[in-house]
């Protein structure tokens, strides 16, 4: 019934066992709880994990690469997830943040005259003038730093390497933050020039590896998202990626806006249908033979089975769903759909959870405490 689902496919150069990927999730746990969900999530049946934000530079958020500590990691984790059969993304990321801009509204967070939301919305502020007043030398060092770190994942066990195109490859590629007046500002081709350096840079270090690419798309009618790619200029941005050395496409809604935005819950305006973002997958579809990763509240087998089976996309991504319920994959393998949890899309464990600083979890989870 499921049988595109369940079929092999070659995403962009790595043989995935099935059709569903894990998507790139900030779970705010502590390390052996984040272990054990990774493990977890592999165990359920899904081909493979993109594990997010790896930082390109040696000081970052996040465990390093360049660390002992943080490479053993990375290792495990990887050893973990393999176990399962399952594979393991590496998704490079440079953060576009200025925190030393941030510093003065701190004892106003701290009083709580500004609140999370607030200086969230001031930190993704403080992205333009970052990347605008970025010195050459600068971009090149983080440019390259993509390369080195892929060559440290390779190292580690990751399978393919993801860069991440939102963040600072996407506020380079958004006119809404990069006002430069040199090659990296003005037209579509320079402000992709950021990111088709950072993926020249892994190209030219490991030339076999597996690139996926994830693709921000900035909406503008109506407008939903402030960095990434706007709709209009991808086909511009598109083929420059795909000549740089992207070999799939993971194509979601650009961030820097509301994270109930780029992770709606159901009563969204925009976004609260099954599948939300694959009308992006559409457009970038037109323009690409690299196999296309779609994401956006993808919950029912039904609607994801129709959609890899129309050739819409080749690969379905899934955060909340397999945080929901792990054994997805499994389940419909087994001809057992009908059992799986499907995430409402509440948001009120996920995102709430993550926003109130105790982790990514799930409404069932306490159901199950509950019944316990």
């Amino acid at each position: 019934m499921y049988q595109t689902i369940t079929s092999p496919v070659n995403y962009g150069g790595i043989r995935l066992k099935n059709r569903i990927i894990f998507a790139p999730t900030s779970m705010g746990v502590p390390t052996e709880e984040w272990l054990a969900r990774l493990q977890r999530i592999a165990k359920g049946g899904c081909a493979m994990i993109i594990l997010g934000d790896v930082p390109v530079l040696p000081h970052g958020f996040g465990p390093s690469l360049y660390s002992k500590k943080g490479f053993a990691l990375y290792k495990q984790a990887a050893e973990l997830v393999h176990g399962e059969g399952c594979l393991l993304c590496a998704q490079l990321h440079q953060s576009d943040s200025d925190f030393k801009a941030l510093v003065k509204y701190l004892p106003g967070f701290l009083c709580k005259k500004i609140t999370a939301d607030e200086l969230r919305a001031k930190l993704n502020d403080g992205a333009g003038p970052l990347v605008t007043n970025m010195s050459r030398k600068k971009i090149r060092k983080i440019t390259e730093a993509f390369g080195e770190a892929a060559v440290l994942a390779q190292k580690a066990g990751f399978d393919m390497i993801q860069v991440h195109g939102d963040r600072m490859c996407g506020s380079f590629s958004s006119t809404l933050f990069n006002h430069r007046t040199d090659e990296y500002g003005g037209s579509a081709e320079n402000r992709a020039r950021f990111a088709v350096e950072a993926v020249r840079a892994v190209r030219s270090r490991l030339p076999e590896m597996p690139i996926d690419y994830k693709l921000a798309v900035r909406q503008t009618h109506p407008a939903y998202g402030r960095a990434g790619v706007a709709e209009e200029e991808l086909p511009v941005f598109v083929p420059l990626l795909e000549q740089a050395g992207v070999t799939s496409f993971h194509v979601t809604l650009a961030d820097h806006c509301n994270l109930s935005d780029t992770i709606p819950p159901a009563s969204h305006p925009e976004f609260h249908e099954e599948g939300c973002f694959l009308k992006f997958c559409d457009q970038v579809r037109a323009l690409t033979r690299c196999p296309v990763c779609g994401v956006g509240g993808l919950t029912d087998p039904d609607f994801v089975e129709a959609q890899l089976a129309a050739g819409r996309i080749d690969c379905a991504a899934m955060s909340r769903q397999l945080i929901a319920d792990p054994d997805w994959p499994n389940k419909v393998a087994a001809g057992q759909a009908g059992t799986i949890r499907r995430c409402v899309r509440c948001n009120r464990e996920c995102l709430g959870g993550m926003m109130a600083h105790r982790g990514v979890h799930c409404i069932y989870e306490h159901k199950e405490e509950r019944k316990s």
